[in-house]
């Protein structure tokens, strides 16, 4: 897969779709691959006239590794996060936004629709908020405004994402695990079967098994803090997508994200948990699509009037 150097690191990203049609920016959550985007959906989403660019957040699959970072004291960094005090962390989700925008400079890309998953909800909140310029719009999935008087996920899907994970050398423990994780945390309306979830995770795992990436993700999460004034400030259109059954990032989430945007459209899918699951990839294949089409439509409808009135006034 293709690298480029962005943001003072290394990124791996790859592409589908038309060189020249309007890009959408996939940004995917902690600790998790851009693999973990279906090819299908990336594929179903090029079909519908865009051209899908997908990469590896850092710390994470194929991209730049922190690993000269000091230990990670995630209990400490918890503490501190509900008490209020400061979390100190290698970077935060600002960097990883920041990251996102060099790569779009390092592809020659002026602007996207931003679309992100969970963490990478966030990232995308930050660049719709602090990149207006470079925003065509913002899809914000399975995420939350970060407002720590949100209610938590539940105990067995919180506990199963920070439960220690398997020595590297450990391959069957390493699926096992993430098999477990995607099992507690999935669409109970749209299962995976058995064999598609070990195909998920040994693919993933194959790939790239870099746990420490996943708890400095975590830690860039807690502290970054809370983003609802920063979503008071996003002006493009945005969608937010929900789960009505997630167990990690409860629905009330994203109902506080769309409540802080203004404009803001909000999808509640029944059925759903937090993940990408097969059955869910039409649905969000047409809502994205369908948002995104009807901004491009928007801003194609408004440079033409503009035209019109510059010429009008030409106009004896």
């Amino acid at each position: 897969m293709p690298i480029v150097a962005a943001n003072g690191i290394k990124l791996t990203y790859d592409e589908v779709g038309d060189a020249k049609a309007p890009v959408i920016l996939l940004i995917m959550g902690l600790g998790t691959q851009m693999i973990a985007w279906p090819e299908a959906f990336c594929v179903a989403l090029a079909r519908r006239g865009f051209r899908i660019v997908r990469f590896d957040n850092r710390d994470i699959g194929l991209s730049t590794k922190f690993e000269t970072a000091a230990p990670i004291d995630l209990a400490g960094a918890f503490a501190r996060a509900m008490a209020g005090k400061s979390v100190d962390a290698p970077y935060t989700l600002d960097d990883m936004a920041a990251d996102a925008i060099g790569l779009m400079d390092a592809l020659g890309i002026g602007n996207a629709h931003v679309v992100g998953a969970s963490m990478g909800g966030m990232i995308a909140q930050i660049i719709a908020a602090r990149f207006a310029n470079r925003t065509r719009s913002l899809t914000s999935i399975m995420s939350s405004s970060g407002d720590p008087s949100l209610p938590p996920g539940k105990p067995e899907a919180t506990s199963a994402l920070l439960a220690p994970r398997p020595h590297p050398d450990d391959r069957e423990n390493v699926i096992k695990a993430g098999m477990t994780i995607l099992r507690v945390i999935g669409s109970p309306g749209f299962p995976t079967s058995e064999a598609d979830l070990r195909a998920k995770v040994e693919q993933a795992a194959d790939r790239s098994y870099y746990p420490p990436g996943a708890g400095r993700h975590l830690l860039a999460i807690l502290a970054s803090g809370s983003r609802v004034e920063l979503l008071k400030q996003i002006r493009v259109p945005t969608l937010v997508i929900h789960g009505a059954d997630d167990p990690l990032v409860p629905i009330q989430g994203g109902e506080d994200t769309a409540r802080h945007i203004s404009g803001a459209a909000l999808k509640i899918i029944p059925g759903m948990g937090h993940d990408l699951a097969n059955g869910l990839v039409p649905i969000l294949v047409e809502a994205i699509a369908d948002h995104c089409l009807a901004v491009d439509a928007t801003q194609v409808r408004g440079s033409a009037g503009t035209a019109v009135a510059k010429d009008s006034k030409n106009v004896p």
